[in-house]
């Protein structure tokens, strides 16, 4: 506990002393902000579930009991887009007579505390007090909201060991489709599920403080806190010891010789594309883009799930504006890594600006066709899924490459557990959410103004025109970001991982 506190106050010092600590603080306000507003929200879902389940044949805690794990596959999914696996500066520590499977138990503690596993508490809390309350007092309010709360923590080492196996390898993905596959099938299939009553009793185990109840999740807590431990300590030491250079051996290497005839801007393309499919972050990035892509895809086309039309917009917005969201919001970080020597040859940062749009751009067409299906079966139409691919090339991706300018943080491109944590600065917070809200209000804005082909139209001639004068928006762009050249080279040097 003294090595994890004393790692903890490092870490607090590394985090002000960080260059990106002022630019953080509106990040972390604005994160608060959102977590208060969720709360409320699950406050308001728990307060309403205690009253609508009232009047079943059942106990209300009874019915959420026998759903708790639908709650852990719904709290597996909010994971994805809002935890990270855990990293922490080890290098330093190595030196030290401290071994590494103790500086990764710190790692895993820190997970297992960490504030998201008590977000769930706000819903089960107030439902708990309106319905457990008048049966078992006080007493099982705490001892149902302790077991829900070690719940969350297991949900939490379970999502943390897919995270990082899916980190690695792409095929691991299958673990928890096969996982929650199976689990479905047996709550669902049966008329009678065992599955159910089994969720139900652990419940009232939770509620009774039954020691059988708690231990089981103890069990289940410490067994895959081991497992991750085993993974995370191998990891550990392939990024320390660079084992990935040394042993794999490249067979065929790809040139891309076809881009030689597009000159300097055609190189920087090859770079690019070579960066995002060598490097282990930008792989795992890109993959996961495509996995939900194609998910809420398929979602879209071949089920019943999201046909409203409020869903649908969402959806095509959400596949198109992804990719610009993983790569550039964050555009020039992994650039930081050898931004010298970009800025040894005149005007190369504006050749690489041009090769980045040009690409992501053409990268729209990943998000087309896996939309195709959706097209066919009717749920979406070609002008709108053009529409929005030319907006998302145009007014969007402008929005983002102002980030160039004001980027100063290098972002690491293989290393995932021993490197800095570090969140986004305030900056990409706004523009994070104004890249997923002003398109959402523009959309519903214009088809109450003028209905839906015009809206679509109005789109696509906004995005042709910025499409048509990228070339002058970006050189914008570059004269900006050389005025603030030597400010931006100091904070990707700082923030470099040694």
């Amino acid at each position: 506990m003294n090595l994890f506190l004393e790692l903890r106050r490092h870490g607090k010092l590394a985090d002000k002393r960080h260059p990106m600590y002022d630019k953080n603080k509106f990040g972390r306000v604005f994160m608060y902000a959102m977590g208060v507003f969720w709360a409320g929200y699950l406050i308001f879902f728990g307060s309403m579930f205690a009253f609508v389940l009232n009047g079943e044949s059942r106990e209300p805690y009874q019915l959420i009991n026998g759903a708790l794990i639908i709650f852990l596959a719904l709290d597996f999914l909010m994971r994805f887009p809002f935890q990270k696996t855990p990293t922490q500066e080890i290098k330093p520590y190595l030196l030290l007579p401290i071994r590494r499977t103790r500086l990764i138990d710190c790692l895993l503690l820190r997970s297992g505390l960490h504030s998201f596993n008590l977000i769930w508490l706000f819903f089960f809390v107030p439902f708990a007090i309106l319905t457990v309350a008048r049966f078992y007092g006080v007493a099982g309010v705490v001892t149902y909201s302790i077991g829900v709360w070690l719940l969350m923590v297991m949900n939490n080492y379970w999502f943390l060991l897919c995270r990082t196996l899916m980190n690695e390898r792409v095929w691991w993905v299958a673990l928890p489709l096969i996982v929650y596959g199976a689990i479905g099938c047996a709550l669902f299939i049966p008329d009678d599920s065992p599955l159910f009553d089994w969720s139900v009793t652990l419940g009232e185990g939770f509620i009774t403080g039954g020691v059988l109840s708690f231990l089981l999740v103890l069990a289940a807590i410490a067994l895959l806190w081991f497992i991750n431990r085993r993974v995370m300590a191998g990891l550990v030491y392939n990024e320390l010891n660079k084992v990935e250079d040394t042993t794999v051996k490249v067979r065929k290497v790809s040139e891309y010789k076809f881009l030689d005839r597009y000159g300097e801007i055609g190189e920087y393309i090859r770079l690019e594309m070579k960066m995002m499919l060598r490097n282990k972050i930008c792989k795992t990035s890109l993959r996961t883009i495509v996995l939900l892509v194609l998910a809420f895809s398929a979602l879209l086309s071949f089920t019943e799930a999201y046909d409203s039309t409020g869903m649908k917009d969402f959806i095509l917005i959400y596949n198109y504006i992804i990719f610009g969201i993983m790569f550039l919001l964050t555009i020039m970080g992994y650039e930081g890594n050898y931004i010298d020597g970009l800025m040894s040859r005149k005007e190369s940062i504006y050749s690489l600006l041009r090769a980045k749009y040009t690409l992501y751009s053409l990268a729209i067409l990943i998000p087309f066709v896996l939309m195709t299906p959706a097209m066919v079966m009717g749920k979406l139409t070609v002008l709108s899924c053009v529409a929005w691919g030319l907006f998302t090339a145009g007014p969007i991706y402008f929005g983002l490459f102002q980030m160039a300018v004001y980027n100063t943080r290098t972002v690491d491109l293989n290393t995932k557990l021993t490197t800095r944590q570090n969140g986004g600065t305030g900056l990409q917070g706004i523009i994070t959410a104004a890249v997923f809200g002003v398109p959402l209000l523009l959309n519903v804005l214009f088809k109450a103004l003028w209905g839906e082909t015009v809206t679509h139209v109005i789109l696509i001639v906004l995005g042709a025109g910025f499409i048509l004068t990228s070339r002058l928006w970006i050189k914008n762009v570059y004269h900006r970001f050389m005025k603030r050249r030597y400010k931006n080279l100091e904070g990707f040097r700082d923030s470099r991982q040694r």
